[in-house]
C-alpha cells in the first residue's frame, strides 16, 4: 500500500531519536505516570502531526504535554490545552466533535492539520533551540505536503519563531520576524497568511490572558482568511 508524504513524515517522527534529553524525559514520564493515569498505557514516543491531508489551515503548537500528547499519542489530546483548542475548532465548524480524548475517539478535522514545533514533551515545556532545530525539517516537509495550505495559525511566540525560521526568504514580507500579538496577521508574499494566538495553556487560560471569546475571534479570522484566499 502506497504511503502518502504526510504518512511518511508521521512514521519518521514516531521513530525519531534526534534529541536524547527529550527521549529520556518522555520515557521517564511514561514509566512513572501521573496518579490519575496509572492504568493508562502511555505513548512515550514522539507525537506526530495529524489531521486533514487536504487542509487549508495548519495549526502549529509548541510541544506535546507530558501527560497529554505524551500519554495519548496525539497532539493536544488528553490535557487542558487540548480541551480549549478542540472546543474552539469545533465551534468554528472545522471538526465533527468538540472533544479529543484519544487516538480512536472518532474525532475528524475538516480542513485542519495540527502539528508542533517540537514533537517530544520537553522538561518544563521548554525545548532548547537545538531541539527545535532538530525538529524543523519535519515542519518544512509537512508544509510542503499540505498542498492546499493557505493559513498558518501559530499558538504562541515560540511557534511563530519556529515557523518564521523555516519559511523561504522569498515568501517573507520582511527579514525580521514580526512582533507577536494575539490576533496579529502577517500576509506572506505567496498570498498565504499567518494568524497569531496566545497558546491555550493553563498559564494563559487560568489567568484570563486568553478567554474563549478571544480564541473564537482568532478562529473566525482564520475562517475568514480561508474564504478570502480560496
Amino acid at each position: 500500500m502506497k504511503v502518502s508524504p504526510l504518512q511518511q513524515i508521521q512514521n519518521e517522527v514516531v521513530h525519531c531519536e534526534r534529541c536524547p534529553r527529550l527521549r529520556d524525559h518522555c520515557l521517564q514520564i511514561a514509566r512513572e505516570k501521573r496518579r490519575q493515569f496509572l492504568n493508562d498505557a502511555y505513548w512515550g514516543k514522539p507525537v506526530p502531526g495529524w489531521g486533514d491531508p487536504d487542509a487549508h489551515v495548519l495549526i502549529l503548537g509548541l510541544a506535546p504535554a507530558a501527560h497529554g500528547g505524551n500519554r495519548t499519542g496525539r497532539a493536544f489530546t488528553g490535557d487542558n490545552s487540548g480541551l480549549w483548542l478542540y472546543r474552539a475548532i469545533h465551534r468554528a465548524g472545522l471538526s465533527n466533535q468538540a472533544k479529543s480524548e484519544g487516538r480512536e475517539d472518532g474525532l475528524f478535522l475538516n480542513g485542519v492539520y495540527i502539528t508542533m514545533a517540537a514533537h517530544c514533551a520537553p522538561p518544563e515545556n521548554k525545548p532548547t533551540p537545538q531541539e527545535l532545530l532538530n525538529c524543523s525539517d519535519y515542519l518544512v516537509r509537512e508544509i510542503a505536503a499540505l498542498e492546499k495550505l493557505q493559513v498558518f495559525l501559530v499558538l504562541g511566540q515560540i511557534a511563530l519563531k519556529a515557523l518564521w525560521a523555516v519559511l523561504p526568504a522569498d515568501v517573507k514580507p520582511q527579514k525580521a520576524m514580526p512582533k507577536f500579538s494575539h490576533g496579529g496577521e502577517v500576509r506572506l508574499r505567496d498570498g498565504r497568511m499567518i494568524v497569531c494566538s496566545y497558546h491555550p495553556s493553563q498559564q494563559n487560560t487560568f489567568t484570563g490572558k486568553l478567554t474563549e471569546p478571544m480564541f473564537d475571534h482568532v478562529f473566525q479570522q482564520v475562517v475568514n482568511a480561508v474564504s478570502l484566499l480560496k
